[in-house]
């Protein structure tokens, strides 16, 4: 299947379920999508995952999980799948879903792709970083879409929002198969993964979308920063010092920080 056809069938279900998800966004700064593709499919997006030894393992105390970017090392229907959402007709149904202003998709891919999480894998809350990589547009939407068959709430792996900051209650969001879940990235959407409790892989699509007009009307930049989860305070403490850190030698020297490899590169 095309990416052009994958796209027609992600932006026929978005418009049916248009208003209920506008609705959703302006109240929660979220959407969720069920039944995004026809069963079939979303299993073979499945079945087309690669061997988690072939992807980047991202392994510190603020992740660990498996990514890549690289989708022409990928099975030719994950390439599709992942450029289908930056098809016009998908990013305009976002876009009215949202009601955002200049909504751009990303073809290089900036730490977007597809990630895959094993037993014991998590991502901590974390605000994402607020640009693409030239510092160019902000970024505002993060799109994913998740691809685990028979995939339950109990299994962990959930994307967890943390509204009113990373010391309160998250809200849960169950990865459930075939699912699209959309949320608002900026200076406030802190966000995590719950540790996988099962003795299986969570697979996932994901794109961001960014825009040239600040979603909060006013200028601001930040780096990827972390947090410990409540019940954490020693790591909260190392990963809000790993953030200023970062954040200040972005300032001094904007170009000081290493480059990350998780973008497209394609033919390398």
């Amino acid at each position: 299947m095309t990416r052009s056809e994958v796209a027609a069938l992600i932006a026929a279900r978005l418009k049916a379920e248009d208003s209920r998800a506008a609705a959703q966004f302006a109240a929660q700064n979220y959407f969720v999508v069920d039944d995004l593709l026809p069963e079939a499919l979303a299993h073979d997006i499945h079945g087309s995952f690669p061997d988690p030894s072939t992807m980047m393992l991202r392994k510190s105390i603020r992740e660990l999980k498996y990514v890549t970017s690289q989708m022409d090392k990928c099975a030719p229907l994950l390439d599709e799948v992942v450029f289908a959402f930056q098809d016009p007709r998908v990013v305009d149904a976002v876009a009215r879903i949202t009601r955002l202003r200049q909504v751009e998709p990303d073809e290089k891919l900036y730490a977007g792709g597809i990630s895959l999480m094993a037993m014991g894998h998590y991502l901590h809350p974390h605000i994402d970083n607020s640009h693409d990589m030239e510092r160019q547009r902000y970024r505002i939407l993060n799109l994913l879409y998740y691809a685990s068959p028979e995939w339950d709430f109990e299994n962990g792996g959930n994307l967890e929002l943390w509204p009113n900051g990373a010391k309160a209650e998250p809200h849960a969001i169950h990865s459930k198969f075939n699912r699209l879940a959309v949320i608002a990235t900026n200076r406030n959407s802190w966000h995590s993964v719950s540790k996988v409790l099962a003795a299986r892989n969570r697979t996932c699509v994901s794109n961001y979308y960014f825009s040239r007009v600040s979603p909060v009307e006013e200028d601001y930049f930040h780096v990827t920063s972390f947090r410990g989860r409540p019940e954490e305070p020693v790591r909260d403490l190392m990963l809000r010092t790993d953030a200023a850190l970062r954040s200040l030698i972005r300032t001094i020297a904007p170009g000081g920080l290493r480059r990350t490899r998780h973008y497209y590169k394609k033919g390398e």
